[in-house]
């Protein structure tokens, strides 16, 4: 399984500033909005590749923003499967505009049971 890539992309618009998402004082891209790209990117790099009735879940993002992007420009995320331990995903991703690196992230996420993971809403912990 490592190897498996998937990309999402994003035009950046004035509700995912760091005003409009209260992370922030600056009308450029939010941090939270540019992780939920990266993550997209992650989702999308198992489409296919879980079993039956699995999915699954973030359980730790460590990112980089190391540059803004402003309202109207597109955003690329791009992330690779660089390790499985178990259940947990590691994911190495990137986030550009052009050939400009705006982030990079580590993203941990791990398969689930669909149905005995939403059982765990209800307080269901079997």
């Amino acid at each position: 399984m490592p190897g498996l890539r998937g990309r999402a992309a994003h035009t950046v618009t004035d509700a995912d500033t760091a005003i409009a998402l209260r992370s922030g004082e600056v009308p450029v891209l939010g941090t939270p909005r540019l992780v939920a790209l990266m993550e997209e990117a992650s989702v999308q790099a198992l489409d296919g590749s879980l079993a039956s009735g699995e999915t699954s879940v973030g359980m730790r993002i460590h990112v980089d923003h190391v540059a803004p992007t402003a309202p109207g420009v597109g955003v690329t995320a791009e992330a690779v499967l660089e390790g499985v331990e178990g259940r947990r995903l590691t994911f190495g991703a990137t986030a550009t505009v052009g050939d400009v690196v705006v982030a990079t992230a580590s993203i941990i996420r791990v398969v689930v049971e669909t149905h005995r993971f939403l059982g765990r809403v209800d307080g269901d912990t079997t």
